[in-house]
């Protein structure tokens, strides 16, 4: 085991007993990842740190109910995910999603890394995935770049498992025409 989880685990335990410098230093370490998540969903920066920081202190507050201190990472991460994918539905119910706003790079270990993400290629296909439909991008976002299944994905987007699946595969087929079209520069 390397230090830093060691170390995570008795931050952790320090965090448990209100240690507000326990809960910077897991907030250092956590925080790049967790607006990343964020931002990839909600698409704007302002409000993907708003609830960043309110996922964590969601985490601080429901520590206690955590039973696996090595499971904190996964755990925090669907907590911003659940707050993302709520202020999302929110502002779909609204009519308010910009579709300009960039699709930013992920930076922990579940996704795209940085060193790929400077790949041509990879590059290209974040462009265009931020230009399909909101549920379109969305979904691909969740079960390409994020890895859920489909039946957390119908959970999170609230709609059945055969509208899921046949949503993401249009979705796919969307990317893949979109991509095969000449680029204009």
């Amino acid at each position: 085991m390397t230090s830093t989880n060691q170390n995570i685990e008795q931050l952790l335990l320090l965090c448990k007993s209100k240690n507000q410098r326990a809960q910077l230093e897991v907030y250092n370490r956590y925080n790049k990842a967790m607006y990343n998540t964020a931002i990839r969903i909600v698409k704007d920066s302002f409000k993907a740190e708003d609830i960043m920081q309110e996922s964590f202190l969601t985490a601080f507050t429901k520590l206690e109910t955590l039973e696996d201190t090595k499971l904190f990472g996964a755990w925090l991460k669907r907590i911003v995910v659940n707050n993302s994918i709520a202020h999302y539905n929110k502002t779909i119910k609204q009519n308010e999603v910009p579709l300009e706003n960039v699709m930013y790079k992920v930076e922990d270990d579940l996704g795209i890394n940085e060193n790929s993400h400077k790949s041509e290629k990879v590059k290209q296909i974040l462009k265009v995935m931020k230009s399909l439909k909101p549920n379109y991008s969305l979904g691909l976002t969740l079960h390409l770049i994020e890895g859920y299944d489909y039946e957390e994905i119908c959970e999170i987007m609230n709609i059945s498992y055969s509208n899921c699946r046949t949503m993401i595969s249009r979705a796919k087929e969307s990317l893949r025409k979109k991509l095969m079209q000449p680029v204009n520069n």
